[in-house]
């Protein structure tokens, strides 16, 4: 069967439906996307045209549709430890901060993560591998692991915690491997302990972040690259409401931020940067501007 062709008006009017329900930017060049992605869901919904999806998706009150654009497009590569220094980064140097911190306060420590758009859940169950490895249990540490993203086939799959073979070498150690995953017919599945440690919920990034409460770790890795400039402002402005006063955001390794487009300023450890938030005082930001050129 031959592919369905986008031509330049559907892919407009795609590209500002798909922007509008997900906040996915998709910019001239992106046509293959439009193609590769959605042109078997209009094939098995007996679409003859791209614009004939648009139009029932737009029209269907179950949403099905529109659900199913947003699983397709928003579905990006992931693997257990993409990129492995920022899990580094966690095991060697934020979380032990972060734990310092909280014996110094006293009290039972507690421990918020959240990866923010999750996708089908390898990043944070890496990250909560990391935090088995570092001996923090629930039993003696209130420990809280969220993850979310816009899809709701993600998220399913994510909670399910069951990946293919290929899926569990990409990034997987034998060790862990063995440590931390089942076999499961063709593939494995996490382990009921790691899998436990995370709850899983669907949530637009860009909409007010209610009912989600503070975290001392936020992970919003390879996202920000789909959104426009004016949504990567709002996306850190409402993560930085999220973050407690001494936490930590790490976001993907081709990434960055500016002072002036966001409320972060960057910390460096060895070749890693990780992100707090800026110190709203004038004698501060003089001292990290000094820093940023100098040290």
């Amino acid at each position: 069967m031959n592919r369905l062709k986008v031509t330049e008006s559907e892919f407009q009017a795609l590209s500002k439906y798909i922007y509008d329900i997900s906040g996915i930017s998709l910019l001239a060049g992106k046509e293959y996307l439009i193609e590769t992605r959605l042109g078997q869901i209009a094939c098995e919904n007996g679409c003859r045209s791209f614009q004939e999806l648009l139009t029932r998706s737009r029209s269907e009150a179950s949403h099905t549709l529109e659900r199913a654009i947003i699983d397709a497009i928003s579905t990006n590569e992931t693997y257990f430890f993409r990129d492995n220094t920022p899990f580094d980064l966690l095991k060697h140097r934020i979380l032990p901060d972060l734990i310092d911190n909280k014996i110094k306060k006293g009290g039972r420590i507690s421990l918020r993560m959240w990866s923010s758009a999750s996708s089908t859940g390898q990043e944070i169950y890496s990250a909560a591998i990391i935090l088995k490895e570092l001996g923090l249990h629930r039993s003696d540490y209130e420990l809280q692991l969220i993850a979310t993203d816009i899809s709701d086939a993600a998220i399913a799959r994510a909670s399910y915690g069951l990946y293919s073979q290929f899926e569990v070498t990409r990034g997987l150690s034998p060790a862990r491997l063995n440590r931390y995953f089942t076999p499961h017919g063709d593939g494995y599945r996490i382990n009921d302990e790691i899998r436990s440690m995370v709850s899983f919920r669907k949530q637009n990034l860009l909409v007010p972040l209610t009912g989600l409460g503070k975290f001392d770790l936020i992970l919003c890795r390879n996202v920000a690259i789909y959104f426009t400039r004016e949504d990567r402002m709002r996306l850190f402005t409402n993560l930085s409401r999220q973050l407690n006063p001494q936490g930590c955001l790490l976001i993907g390794a081709t990434e960055s931020l500016s002072q002036e487009e966001s409320p972060f300023e960057p910390k460096r450890y060895l070749n890693s940067t990780f992100y707090q938030l800026q110190d709203p005082t004038p004698e501060a930001s003089s001292l990290s501007l000094f820093k940023g050129r100098h040290g």
